[in-house]
């Protein structure tokens, strides 16, 4: 049996990021597909969305802003993909 050593482990402490559409009541952001100002920031350079860990939204809302983003992608507010 292989003995167990006691070696340090490299733990890495991420401060909670926090929603940028629930959290702050003075100026609440809501996510509408029309308002591309809100959505260009969660979008890629590839056009690519967003996840949650890196922007930091909560699960609810991260499911609003894709749906959102896709409608705005639909009616071509916003680009499938990047152009060549």
């Amino acid at each position: 049996m292989a003995e167990q050593t006691k070696g340090t482990t490299k733990r890495s402490f991420f401060s909670q990021k926090i929603c940028r559409f629930c959290n702050d009541d003075d100026s609440k952001v809501y996510i509408d597909f029309h308002d591309i100002k809100a959505l260009k920031p969660l979008i890629s350079e590839r056009g690519k969305i967003v996840p949650s860990r890196i922007s930091g939204n909560c699960a609810k809302c991260q499911r609003l802003l894709t749906r959102a983003i896709k409608r705005a992608r639909n009616i071509a507010l916003l680009p499938f993909s990047v152009q060549h």
